[in-house]
């Protein structure tokens, strides 16, 4: 991975775009935030968590940007004097194992101009070990509950990114369909709890 940013300018703004944990925890300093759109890939649970939400042993299932497709999100600006150390951030963050691919994309921000900029995003690695392609809806479910690393619950991650995504007034069909299998499952886990705490009170 180059240890310069992944395009050829070097000063101004830099525009990160987010799609899944970046849109509801950012986690640096920005000017502004946009929603946007990417045109080419989109959003996909298709990446296995060795690290963040999951382990080697017990993987959980984080998010990625896969060919085809677009994507909503959010742009966020970030001051030029920030910009390499947001990039070192990202990279800490994102690239524990260099699951993804670290590139600029154009993005069509929703705003009253509709400009286009170029932002850094983090496409996936379709060659990587952790690349977990297409997956049906309950091999997702069961990678989705079992996954816990060091930045907590896998789903906790789902269902922040799905309210991240509410919040900026769209949905995302697949994703909300997850979300409702896991208030689903969660609901019948605690009545079933409750069920055997009242069995073992008999």
């Amino acid at each position: 991975m180059s240890a310069n940013p992944p395009h050829s300018e070097t000063d101004g703004d830099l525009w990160v775009f987010g799609y899944g944990s970046l849109m509801w925890k950012p986690g640096f300093e920005f000017l502004e935030q946009v929603p946007a759109r990417l045109i080419g890939e989109h959003r996909a649970l298709c990446v296995y968590s060795f690290d963040h939400r999951g382990t080697p042993e017990k993987p959980g299932l984080v998010l990625g940007l896969d060919r085809g497709g677009a994507c909503r999100g959010i742009a966020f600006r970030v001051a030029a004097r920030l910009r390499h150390d947001t990039i070192a951030y990202l990279r800490a963050r994102e690239q524990t194992t260099n699951v993804y691919r670290e590139v600029m994309r154009s993005v069509w921000l929703e705003n009253a101009a509709r400009d286009r900029v170029s932002a850094l995003a983090y496409v996936v690695d379709r060659g990587h070990v952790q690349y977990a392609g297409r997956l049906s809806l309950s091999e997702q479910l069961r990678l989705v509950q079992q996954g816990h690393g060091r930045s907590g619950n896998n789903r906790d991650y789902v269902l922040s990114t799905v309210a991240a995504i509410e919040k900026q007034g769209f949905r995302d069909a697949p994703l909300h369909q997850l979300a409702v299998m896991l208030h689903d499952s969660g609901t019948t886990l605690h009545r079933d709890a409750r069920a055997a705490d009242g069995r073992d009170q008999a």
